[in-house]
């Protein structure tokens, strides 16, 4: 199977190259926003050259506050974009992969959401991967919609300079405070899981549609952030406070937790995010 990774060394691009990579069924065609770039239709037009027969767009404006300053930019790639990739797999019949987020729900639910639930996103950076989706849905003759939540991975995220693991760590390592919001819920995900659970997903090739992929279970950031600390047996300090303190220019939903229904029903079962922290943790600051 020859499958297309747009956004090859990003957080989960990269991993999703290593993972996919160390199996000889797939050929992998890494390509980095130098080969191509969603938002420039004229720049995809290489993907029919490589006639893939899997496309995964890992491509995203992921700056939520930002996002809101320059609802544009946002739109451009996580919406547009996606529609222009969505226009190319569908003229050369291949399976579109679109990477989208917890953030197209609200968090009024107060339970873990299911691919069912309605989305009705707070945010400019959640509307436009829900606009996104509905390109993907509506333009793609064969579709996944792969909705992840709060990643973190190797590579860190390039659009927010690092992530929230490695930004905790270096604070702590600074001797800076560290104030984290307690009132906050959602399933943080281990990137290299995604990836090798969407590999076992191609594999399997189910029905088109929505799927939830994220590790089981779900915390406050505070919870999390204790949890890293207590994983590496370092004495930190962590103070909780509430969302509102933050002051940040995006509404962030309050619990937007996901549930991964329909994978379970495919037998495919990702572990729990204490367990994925724990292998992250060892393996990158052990």
């Amino acid at each position: 199977m020859r499958v297309a990774i747009i956004g090859a060394n990003g957080q989960l691009g990269s991993d999703l190259v290593e993972v996919f990579g160390e199996d000889s069924s797939f050929e992998v065609i890494p390509l980095t926003h130098a080969d191509l770039d969603v938002t420039v239709p004229e720049t995809l037009e290489i993907l029919k050259e490589l006639k893939p027969d899997v496309i995964i767009n890992t491509a995203a404006y992921v700056r939520v506050d930002d996002a809101e300053l320059y609802p544009e930019k946002a739109f451009q790639v996580n919406a547009i974009g996606a529609l222009n990739v969505a226009r190319v797999t569908s003229e050369i019949d291949a399976v579109n992969v679109y990477i989208s987020t917890d953030y197209v729900f609200d968090g009024t639910k107060g339970e873990p959401y299911t691919e069912e639930d309605i989305p009705n996103p707070l945010n400019v950076y959640g509307l436009s991967k829900y606009a996104g989706e509905i390109f993907t849905k509506n333009y793609s003759k064969r579709y996944y919609i792969i909705r992840v939540a709060s990643l973190y991975g190797k590579v860190g995220a390039r659009g927010k300079g690092g992530n929230f693991v490695e930004f905790m760590i270096q604070k702590a390592r600074n001797k800076e405070e560290l104030r984290v919001v307690d009132d906050m819920f959602m399933s943080p995900t281990y990137t290299k899981d995604v990836a090798r659970t969407l590999k076992k997903f191609l594999e399997l090739m189910p029905g088109f549609g929505v799927y939830h992929m994220v590790n089981e279970g779900f915390c406050s950031w505070y919870e999390f952030t204790k949890a890293i600390f207590e994983i590496l047996g370092w004495e930190v300090d962590v103070k909780p406070i509430k969302s509102e303190e933050l002051k940040r220019f995006a509404k962030r939903p309050q619990f937007s937790a996901l549930k991964n229904e329909k994978l379970r029903r495919l037998n495919l079962k990702m572990r729990s995010w204490k367990e994925a922290l724990t292998e992250y943790l060892k393996g990158s600051f052990a």
